[in-house]
């Protein structure tokens, strides 16, 4: 069956909080939903620091007015938001999730991060024993329903304000189905994303990893290169 935008759920009415929301790829990800007239929290493990970006994004070009993006710490976030995206540097993830467990119970959880290292030859993907990111977050989290999307959007991209389109598609790798359709849904905020089903948890590994060669491709053509899934 080919892609259809119009049965996706309606999700204009769920607040969408970020732990992580003052790096850059959170930061990113947090304007453009605000953009988007989502209700957006920003977490971090200072309060303060989150209700300082919160401010900054909210003043951003292309914010309608009125928007609700604040910011908190993140067990905060945690119990004020309907879907909860994870957007943490790899080395704190762990840490960061388990404590996060019981206020994201029965709560939807997006994991993009990738754990990746660098050294002098370029980025690479790192050995995770539970196979990926967000399989080591779905096993901290048992009472969460879990899902990898948004590893492959650039930072740059989300925070340009003269972009008003990323045209490119956003990998869902879940258990749930209908978590799948959910962030379809949400990605699909950001005009020109596509929220695709791209298999179970398992299968994440390799998406995580592939953000490796996108950052080298992006050094050798000075590009923000992305994912577009042909034939849907």
């Amino acid at each position: 069956m080919a892609y259809d935008a119009s049965a996706l759920p309606d999700v204009s009415g769920l607040t969408v909080g970020i732990i992580g929301g003052t790096g850059d790829q959170g930061r990113g990800l947090a304007y453009r939903f605000a953009r988007a007239g989502q209700r957006v929290l920003i977490g971090s493990r200072s309060a303060e620091r989150a209700a300082r970006s919160a401010e900054e994004i909210a003043a951003l070009p292309g914010v309608p007015a009125g928007t609700s993006v604040t910011g908190a710490g993140n067990d905060e976030v945690a119990r004020g938001s309907d879907i909860v995206i994870i957007a943490v540097p790899w080395d704190g993830h762990a840490a960061t999730v388990a404590a996060l467990a019981e206020p994201l119970a029965g709560k939807i959880v997006v994991d993009c991060v990738n754990p990746l290292g660098f050294d002098k030859q370029g980025p690479y993907a790192l050995p995770v024993p539970e196979g990926s990111a967000v399989q080591q977050a779905a096993g901290l989290l048992p009472s969460s329903r879990v899902c990898a999307a948004f590893n492959h959007v650039s930072a740059p991209l989300l925070a340009d304000p003269e972009i008003d389109r990323i045209d490119l598609d956003v990998l869902i790798c879940t258990e749930d189905r209908e978590v799948a359709g959910v962030v379809a849904a949400l990605a699909a905020r950001i005009p020109g994303m596509r929220g695709i089903y791209a298999g179970r948890l398992r299968n994440a590994h390799q998406i995580e990893a592939f953000t490796a060669n996108l950052i080298a491709i992006n050094k050798r053509y000075k590009a923000h290169a992305g994912i577009r899934v042909t034939d849907l």
